[in-house]
């Protein structure tokens, strides 16, 4: 272990940091408002401290070595632990307590931050902030207080709880069943209609198509998407036809933009859940999951 008054300096680290993240000594200066050779010359410090090559160089060139890929990786993890550590002290110095959620985006802009306002009505002293994460994370690393998050019950070192299942419906734009002529639609025309699907469910229509006993390629054609809401949007523009959960599209189906086409609701396998670290969860955090769970019973 390297003594602590022989630790490579934080302004060195930043300085690879950067560089390792852009590729370029030149476009980590001007992040950091240094010169390309005072950069430059921080890299070169911390190879000399730490015994070994960071960079392969050739000319104005620079790319990570192996050993320099991994320390980088690591240490922008370390570095964010910190950001997020400096985070959580400013906000108790401030005498607020922090909650930080991971959450989906869509999830997050849909339905969760609409109603966020009466959480701080109840909890004024609660700080939030929200970040997107898609898949499991580790909590230890991350720094999380809780997520919600789609899936199953398999998240490891957590303790999960569910929230609610998902229930998809096939909808469509007004102009677009008018279009297609969807307006009393079998199956079997939705199926020959243009169809949106998302990147992470490319078979979420095939299943619903067997759903209403119409045979169906795994993977039918149509426009792609990777996110929700650029899949709402594509709907609610006439793109196609789209599956989507209801709890993502209640202002357009009240205002009319999306229509529910004919055919079964489909409540998908996996459900949402709220997650926290394995024992005892933070007060603030299980007074969320209660203010959460009461909103998603309520349907409010």
């Amino acid at each position: 272990m390297i003594p602590t008054r022989s630790l490579p300096s934080l302004a060195a680290l930043r300085a690879f940091e950067c560089a390792a993240r852009h590729g370029s000594f030149t476009l980590a200066a001007e992040e950091l408002h240094l010169t390309q050779s005072a950069v430059s010359r921080q890299v070169k410090d911390l190879e000399a401290q730490l015994g070994f090559t960071l960079f392969r160089r050739n000319g104005r060139r620079v790319a990570l070595t192996d050993a320099g890929g991994e320390f980088a990786h690591a240490l922008a993890l370390d570095l964010d632990r910190l950001k997020q550590t400096v985070s959580r002290a400013v906000a108790a110095g401030n005498e607020r307590t922090s909650l930080r959620i991971a959450t989906l985006s869509t999830f997050a802009s849909r339905w969760l931050i609409p109603r966020l306002p009466d959480f701080e009505a109840k909890f004024p002293e609660v700080e939030i902030s929200l970040s997107t994460r898609l898949r499991p994370f580790s909590f230890d690393a991350e720094r999380f207080d809780l997520a919600i998050h789609h899936g199953s019950a398999d998240w490891p070192d957590t303790q999960m709880s569910r929230l609610c299942g998902e229930e998809i419906l096939a909808v469509g734009s007004p102009e677009f069943i008018k279009a297609h002529n969807l307006t009393s639609a079998t199956a079997d025309d939705i199926a020959n209609a243009p169809l949106l699907h998302l990147e992470t469910r490319p078979g979420q229509w095939a299943d619903w198509l067997r759903m209403q006993s119409v045979e169906s390629p795994d993977f039918p054609r149509g426009k792609l998407f990777d996110q929700f809401s650029m899949i709402i949007s594509a709907a609610t523009h006439g793109l196609g036809a789209a599956l989507l959960p209801r709890y993502l599209i209640e202002n357009e189906l009240d205002s009319g933009a999306l229509v529910t086409l004919p055919g079964e609701t489909m409540i998908t396998e996996n459900a949402y859940w709220i997650v926290t670290p394995a024992g005892m969860a933070s007060p603030i955090a299980q007074a969320f999951s209660r203010w959460v769970k009461t909103k998603v019973s309520k349907g409010i």
